[in-house]
């Protein structure tokens, strides 16, 4: 009987101890996901207070969270549209970026841009966003509801793009929709749609680009456009640029 007691006894410390050995491990991973989070946030705070000192900005923009394209990225496209001084750019979806690049344009003295929002709603929202902001006569919201495109024997449920101008050259194309809900590689469709009416040294910022639909979306862009230029910047969603080199 004794010698059960002290068995019971041992394996009950060899259990508190492996219980204690969780904790732990519990909470270092609390600790170093804390800091990771505190280093993520202190980083997008600074590309925000860098946006609005870049943009030189009078008024506060909406938020950048959730669906909203991050600081770190709206300040990598900011910054290229600022010294690249695009005449044209077209963005996939509307929003907080919309009010970044008319900035850009306005403090360009030259340029225009053009975005796709499939959602009336939140078309409306963005240019009264742009009124708001005196930003009206530098970026234009189209209606573009999604509507299936053959592409690649496949259908994708992409942006309608008829009211685009007819002769559209493109400098920038910035890509940040449609959501990645509506279908996988939600966002190929913007290669053989737009890309043809890339203009020479034009650049492509694509958002979100560390999820796995978006590299696949890139290596099938390159596959089928050879002269794209692929880098990437540093952000928190992950941000690919691809030059259109031809």
């Amino acid at each position: 009987m004794p010698l059960l007691l002290n068995s019971l006894t041992f394996l009950l410390l060899l259990y508190s101890l492996y219980k204690l050995r969780n904790a732990h491990l519990l909470l270092f991973d609390m600790r170093d996901q804390a800091r990771s989070d505190n280093a993520s946030l202190f980083r997008q705070l600074e590309a925000l207070q860098g946006l609005y000192a870049e943009l030189d900005l009078k008024s506060s923009l909406p938020p950048t969270r959730d669906w909203a394209a991050s600081p770190d990225f709206l300040l990598e496209v900011a910054r290229h549209a600022r010294s690249a001084r695009p005449a044209c750019v077209v963005e996939c979806s509307s929003g907080v970026s919309t009010l970044v690049l008319a900035r850009c344009m306005q403090l360009n003295g030259a340029g225009s841009v053009i975005s796709l929002e499939h959602d009336p709603h939140y078309a409306e929202k963005t240019r009264l966003q742009l009124r708001l902001h005196g930003l009206q006569d530098w970026a234009q919201v189209l209606d573009a509801p999604l509507r299936p495109h053959t592409l690649s024997g496949e259908s994708w449920p992409w942006y309608t793009i008829a009211a685009l101008p007819a002769e559209l050259s493109i400098d920038l194309l910035v890509i940040d929709g449609p959501p990645q809900a509506t279908r996988a590689q939600a966002r190929y469709p913007a290669g053989p749609l737009l890309f043809p009416r890339l203009a020479p040294e034009a650049r492509i910022f694509l958002d979100d680009a560390a999820r796995s639909d978006e590299l696949a979306i890139v290596q099938r862009w390159q596959q089928e456009f050879p002269a794209l230029q692929l880098s990437s910047r540093v952000c928190e969603k992950g941000c690919a640029v691809l030059l259109n080199a031809s």
